[in-house]
C-alpha cells in the first residue's frame, strides 16, 4: 500500500483541488487518498465544462459527486448526478463532463 493518511477530510481536499483545477490549463486536478493492491479511492476536481475523455472502465468502480453536477455518458446512455448522487459507474467505455465546477469521488476495484 502506498503512503496515505488513514483519515482524509474529503471537503477539505475538495477545496485544494478546485484551486488547483482553476490554475490548470485542463482545468482538472485529481489526489488519491486511498491506494492498495485491490482498491483506490480519487478525487478529481474539474473546472466547468472541463471532461475525462471516453475510456475503458475498470472491474468494477462507482462514482460519488462531492461538489456540484456531472453527466457520467456511455455510448447508449447518460446520467446527470448531483452532489451528494453516488453512481455505478458502467462497465463499458465510458467518459465525464463537469456541468459546472465539480469534485467527484472515484473509487475502482483494481482486481
Amino acid at each position: 500500500m502506498t503512503d496515505h493518511p488513514a483519515v482524509s477530510s474529503i471537503d477539505a481536499v475538495a477545496a485544494e483541488l478546485q484551486v488547483e483545477a482553476g490554475a490548470h490549463g485542463s482545468r482538472r486536478a485529481a489526489r488519491t487518498l486511498v491506494s492498495g493492491t485491490s482498491q483506490r479511492a480519487t478525487l478529481i476536481a474539474l473546472g466547468d465544462g472541463a471532461e475525462l475523455a471516453e475510456h475503458d472502465s475498470p472491474p468494477a468502480a462507482t462514482l460519488q459527486v462531492v461538489v456540484g453536477t456531472v453527466r457520467l455518458h456511455t455510448q447508449s446512455a447518460e446520467w446527470t448526478l448531483e452532489r451528494g448522487q453516488l453512481a455505478v459507474v458502467p462497465p463499458e467505455r465510458h467518459g465525464l463532463q463537469a456541468l459546472g465546477d465539480a469534485v467527484v469521488l472515484l473509487t475502482v476495484a483494481l482486481r
